[in-house]
């Protein structure tokens, strides 16, 4: 009974949950648990000191950079830490048992002879050609690195005092932890760059000014009283590039990106929609510095009517007051994608809030050249013939009114039209990569591809 409990000052009840919303509000009250403490998940500096306290005890090489490895590890939770520190541990005993097993195979081969207490087991090791270390086989990895440790002779004293976990092996281990963050459906940082965007020159520089510049200069901004844009909106047609903009802009940031399309919010019960809204805000302000992307934000909230009480309504309130929130916490931006900023409600977009509004309109011929290389890796790939002409494509007047994702679509159609072409040959002679693409598969494909917008 926390009643009797609370009444002796000799007994200290602590709770712990993951959820608390699920919890009856009369354990809540004053005088039960009547105080509560969020431990979020940990910014850059707090990584770097979970970081220095879990290598207390492990061997490093001098000068170890914990700043660089806790900014690689956005969205890591103290466990994630932990198994990242065990998986680096792991895969430096694994270096050095397949690098002293490898030198000792060449040095026996070397003298034509197996050296005494060494005998040779089966236990080969798979070195793949300009690599710097061995490969194994997944399936037997386990029992060929065990009867390496049963066959093998204890490292010298001499050797064991340089074994040290390196920078690199803590890199190899991320690969395989996977943090808790994402696990829940939270993207850390996109593999999207400014070299996968073709043209939108002037919209990159306002994206730079309104998020990048004050990550990157917070002492310039603050000194002159600049307070940062809470928001961004990117509306334009569909398929101009809004959603690989605002990935590029997190990940040239390093900032954590949480991408919320509009309709996975909303819920059929009653406050389930608004829930949705606080968690994703909540889990933003945990994992600051970060960026919340709302797709098809037009779903999310349209505009209000004097006569219409719904679900949306409520949704659209509630995002407003999260978003006033975001005032104080300089950390967190909002940026949104539309293609009907018409329907969308006014009060989202005033400043404080939306308040910059970028267009991505349709590329003119000079941005769909740019496009067109970036799609091609500059015609490599897919190789291209030398009949076939990039700028004359871009300026093309069948090119008229596409966006990015109608010219992927039409490089795709013309590859999809060479291998067509070469499987119906039947050609037993054409090797693997000497598809080509000529001019004449884009013909055939400008016949099958049109513009996704109208003129209109």
């Amino acid at each position: 009974d926390l009643n009797n409990v609370a009444a002796t000052t000799q007994v200290l009840v602590i709770g712990a949950t993951n959820r608390p919303d699920s919890l009856d509000p009369a354990l809540r009250r004053a005088g039960r648990f009547d105080r509560e403490i969020c431990l979020g998940i940990p910014d850059e500096g707090a990584r770097e000191k979970i970081l220095q306290t879990l290598c207390r005890k492990l061997k490093l090489p001098e000068g170890f950079e914990f700043r660089h490895l806790a900014r690689l590890t956005p969205g890591f939770v103290g466990a994630d830490l932990m198994a990242l520190c065990r998986e680096a541990a792991m895969g430096t005993v694994n270096r050095v048992l397949i690098t002293s097993e490898q030198h000792r195979r060449e040095h026996t081969h070397s003298g034509g002879s197996t050296a005494e207490g060494s005998p040779g087991t089966g236990t080969d090791i798979l070195v793949e050609e300009g690599t710097d270390q061995p490969e194994l086989p997944p399936k037997d990895e386990l029992q060929r690195l065990l009867g390496l440790l049963k066959e093998q002779a204890p490292l010298p004293e001499e050797q064991l005092q340089k074994l040290c976990i390196e920078m690199n092996d803590f890199i190899v281990a991320l690969s395989s932890v996977q943090p808790s963050a994402k696990r829940e459906g939270f993207v850390t940082i996109p593999d999207v760059t400014w070299a996968d965007i073709g043209a939108l020159q002037d919209v990159r520089e306002e994206l730079t000014m309104a998020i990048l510049a004050p990550v990157r200069n917070p002492e310039q901004f603050k000194a002159l009283g600049l307070t940062t844009p809470a928001g961004v909106l990117l509306a334009g047609p569909p398929g101009c590039g809004k959603t690989l903009l605002a990935k590029a802009v997190a990940n040239e940031s390093g900032l954590n990106f949480i991408s919320v399309k509009g309709p996975e919010l909303l819920n059929m019960y009653v406050g389930e929609s608004e829930r949705a809204v606080r968690q994703v805000f909540q889990r933003a302000r945990n994992s600051a510095p970060c960026v919340i992307f709302f797709d098809e934000v037009d779903a999310l909230c349209p505009r209000r009517s004097d006569h219409e009480v719904r679900a949306s309504v409520r949704v659209v309130n509630q995002l407003l007051t999260e978003m006033d929130g975001l005032e104080n916490r300089q950390q967190v931006f909002i940026m949104a994608a539309t293609n009907r900023p018409d329907i969308i409600d006014p009060a989202i977009l005033r400043p404080g809030r939306l308040d910059k509004t970028l267009y991505v309109g349709l590329p003119p011929p000079e941005d769909r050249l740019a496009i067109l290389k970036t799609i091609t890796k500059d015609g490599t790939r897919p190789p291209l013939e030398s009949d076939v002409s990039l700028e004359e494509i871009a300026y093309s007047q069948h090119c008229d009114c596409f966006t990015g994702a109608d010219l992927s679509a039409l490089v795709r159609e013309a590859s999809v039209c060479a291998l067509r072409q070469e499987m119906a040959l039947k050609n037993t002679q054409s090797k693997k990569g000497e598809i080509r693409i000529s001019r004449k598969h884009f013909e055939e494909a400008f016949r099958k591809v049109k513009s996704s917008v109208s003129k209109q």
